[in-house]
């Protein structure tokens, strides 16, 4: 399974992160990847999303090498078909989730917070039901992630990036509200954050 795992989530990047960046810069010559490095909120958050995928990479790879799975602390009591099937079911999902919602942002679409441009806001599609629907199928990946492998290696993950996640979505949308004023104050009354 580490395998398979490992080439969904190379999938999932290429798909949803690293094609829609191409594309906007192929297309608009927008440079998506915004990412800060320095000391501030978005810099610390955005160095722990970069550790947090590796540390995906990191602990596929390892299994995938022999390291064996009781090295990566397993949660037997969660373990069962059923569960294993929940998340991969939620693997797939998400990966559709997010690709549709990345098409859908068009030229908006970022990685992290761009300070020098005011890109429409968007508001219709999967924006018409979660007002973060990227965010929300990143954390259904990491979700079906744990479940499928569930050890405290992928547990540590799952809070991690939820953690982070939550982090985010707040510089985000105080960053929206500064940009987009009334336009986002009334987005943000009619569409809850998640579901």
């Amino acid at each position: 399974m580490a395998l398979e795992l490992l080439i969904f989530f190379a999938l999932f990047f290429m798909a949803a992160f690293f094609w829609p960046t191409w594309r906007l810069w192929k297309r608009e010559r927008v440079k998506a990847l915004v990412l800060t490095y320095g000391d501030t909120a978005h810099g610390l958050v955005a160095k722990w999303f970069r550790a947090t995928l590796i540390g995906i990479f990191v602990m596929l790879a390892a299994l995938l090498s022999g390291v064996p799975a009781s090295a990566t602390g397993p949660l037997q009591w969660i373990e069962g078909e059923i569960t294993r099937s929940t998340g991969l079911a939620l693997l797939v999902v998400s990966l559709v989730w997010v690709i549709a919602a990345q098409a859908q942002m068009g030229s908006s679409w970022r990685i992290g917070i761009d300070g020098g441009t005011r890109p429409p806001l968007v508001t219709t599609g999967l924006f018409a039901i979660s007002r973060n629907p990227i965010f929300l199928g990143m954390r259904a990946s990491l979700l079906g992630l744990f479940l499928v492998l569930p050890n405290a290696y992928s547990l540590a993950i799952l809070i991690a990036g939820e953690i982070l996640i939550q982090v985010q979505v707040r510089l985000e949308e105080q960053h929206l509200s500064t940009v987009h004023d009334a336009e986002f104050r009334r987005y943000r009354a009619s569409v809850r954050r998640w579901l």
